[in-house]
């Protein structure tokens, strides 16, 4: 199925390594002109030399959570490749403190990186997307649709995140702008917190993930990618506010 992704320019934040990195070699594949981000250089270079030579990346090394940061890759981005018709926005981490005797640092910094850092991304890249049209995806998680788990400042985040995106989509829908997200369940990926949660206790979440995702399996990072690549294509021309949940079955809700 052709996408008509070609030579489309993809803004990819958190683009290093796990879901991002996925999400970049999908769009490198269908042709597409990549700006791949992250916070440690190492990782951004190794993954720049995973996504090969014979495609055009452009790799910029930041925090996407940072406002001075943001504007600086959009502009450099734009520089670089003469526009922005796509914007991922993977910005965020699930790494934070369990339970409710929570300090308000530990919710000022949950709500700053997966909710603030996301919009402020897609806010400050809606002047360029403006100029013909294009699309914003965010990734949330599935503990921002219900009470699957997950640390209280980074549910009520992702919750957040989601609301947000279905108000900017109806804000931007007359500048031809589309706005949708995606919610990925349990990812299992090398250096992710499943491989590390396996490493502690296996048997256990073995039996977590066969009672708890009727398709009794981890998703696979290309798997999410394979739904961005969807909701940022042609073929949803038509898809806006959406959010498209990709967790074998995880949640119970509509």
């Amino acid at each position: 199925m052709d996408l008509k992704l070609k030579n489309k320019v993809v803004f990819i934040a958190g683009s290093s390594k796990g879901i991002g990195l996925a999400i970049a070699q999908a769009f490198a594949k269908e042709g597409a002109k990549v700006a791949i981000t992250g916070r440690d250089s190492e990782s951004l270079e190794k993954a720049r030399h995973i996504l090969g030579e014979g495609n055009d990346v452009l790799k910029i090394h930041g925090d996407m959570a940072n406002p001075k940061t943001i504007d600086s890759a959009l502009k450099k981005a734009v520089s670089h490749f003469g526009e922005i018709n796509i914007v991922i926005a993977n910005i965020g981490s699930g790494t934070g403190k369990n339970g409710f005797d929570l300090k308000f640092e530990d919710w000022q910094s949950m709500l700053a990186t997966n909710l603030i850092g996301s919009m402020m991304l897609a806010s400050k890249s809606i002047p360029y997307l403006t100029k013909q049209g294009g699309s914003i995806v965010f990734i949330s998680s599935i503990v921002g649709i219900e009470t699957v788990g997950g640390h209280l400042p980074y549910t009520a985040a992702k919750a957040g995140l989601l609301h947000a995106m279905k108000q900017l989509s109806r804000e931007v829908a007359d500048k031809n702008i589309r706005v949708n997200a995606v919610a990925p369940g349990n990812i299992l990926f090398p250096g992710g917190s499943w491989e590390k949660n396996l490493a502690k206790r296996k048997e256990f979440f073995k039996k977590y993930i066969a009672a708890e995702v009727p398709m009794q399996r981890f998703g696979k990072p290309e798997e999410v990618a394979d739904a961005v690549l969807f909701l940022s294509s042609e073929k949803a021309s038509f898809i806006t506010g959406a959010c498209l949940v990709v967790d074998g079955g995880q949640t119970r809700s509509l």
